[in-house]
């Protein structure tokens, strides 16, 4: 019998950027595990995982993989979670899930610690950890909106390529490297070359003409912020960076605030850290947050256009808040 306070925990999808991130994050935040279990499709099978400085087998995943477990951290992919996230919760298993699979759905609540927490105790098995880009961007937004209120938000998103996973990681890589050694360029993750270039596709284009990723953050920010009164358009653009997504966004207010009120608000608010020195070129970027947890905002000001505008540079590692400490994030929550 495990110790009063300890949790068995199974990271799916163990092998991926994401699952191991998730690893990482649960043993640097100590997080109190009895047992824990990495799981991974037959791919992965012969694989190994350290954590707490033991070395883990990784099983394959199967729907009895979960007998006895408290909290699963699935990071495996949208299917996946649709197939195997049920058996989790039926086994007693609360699931905090990285996937698009369960996001809009009314009873399922998609949570970000620092705005929505109060989300969390409406679950019925699964929480839904929201896409990358939505995370960092309602970090810094919420406590502006509880201030001032949001009226409409208008959001152009520069992501890492690690959004896609190891392979798209390996695919800049090896372009970058074919192109300075002056070797042709193979395409296979990506529609177009990424290296030294930038795509405005992020996942597929939809009737509108919008693709998914830029729908996944009109929707997402209105559950997360739970006010369906908001305004959001998104253009989502993927750009030759290996970590952390960038983000400038334009917010129009209901109530008069300042950048200096902003950056004040913001300096206070959780999760966020404000750069914002444009005199000696301080501002957020992609280099400094890698392997950060905080979401970082600078360039805020003024939207002279507008009565009540700013607008500011949000910038957060992806893999990092953006998926893997988000859901550890949540599992706290759930366990205190």
């Amino acid at each position: 019998m495990r110790k009063k306070g300890l949790y068995n925990v199974a990271v799916v999808g163990a092998t991926g950027a994401v699952g191991e991130e998730m690893i990482k994050t649960l043993e640097q935040r100590k997080f109190p595990v009895a047992d824990f279990l990495p799981l991974a499709s037959s791919r992965s099978k012969g694989r190994s995982v350290k954590f707490n400085g033991e070395e883990y087998d990784v099983e394959e995943l199967k729907d009895s993989s979960f007998e006895n477990i408290d909290i699963a951290l699935f990071s495996a992919g949208a299917s996946r979670s649709l197939e195997f996230a049920p058996h989790a919760v039926k086994a007693g298993a609360v699931v905090v899930d990285n996937s698009s699979a369960f996001r809009m759905d009314p009873l399922v609540p998609l949570v970000v610690p620092e705005v929505n927490p109060q989300a969390i105790a409406r679950h019925k098995g699964i929480i839904a950890n929201p896409n990358c880009s939505t995370i960092q961007m309602v970090v810094a937004l919420k406590p502006l909106h509880d201030f001032a209120r949001i009226k409409r938000i208008v959001v152009s998103t520069y992501q890492s390529v690690s959004g896609t996973g190891k392979k798209a990681i390996e695919e800049l890589d090896t372009q970058t490297r074919d192109i300075f050694n002056m070797r042709d360029v193979e395409v296979s993750v990506y529609p177009h070359q990424i290296a030294f270039n930038c795509l405005p596709q992020i996942d597929v284009f939809l009737d509108n003409g919008y693709t998914k990723e830029e729908v996944k953050m009109v929707n997402e920010t209105k559950k997360i912020m739970e006010d369906d009164s908001i305004k959001v358009t998104a253009t989502a653009v993927r750009v030759p960076v290996f970590y952390s997504h960038s983000e400038s966004v334009n917010i129009e207010f209901e109530r008069p605030i300042s950048p200096d009120k902003a950056r004040e608000i913001l300096s206070k608010s959780a999760g966020v850290e404000v750069r914002d020195e444009p005199a000696r070129s301080f501002y957020p970027l992609a280099i400094h947050a890698a392997g950060k947890d905080p979401v970082y905002v600078g360039r805020i000001r003024a939207d002279e256009t507008i009565p009540h505008g700013l607008n500011m540079w949000i910038v957060s590692d992806n893999i990092r808040k953006g998926a893997a400490l988000n859901a550890v994030q949540i599992a706290e929550r759930l366990i205190a």
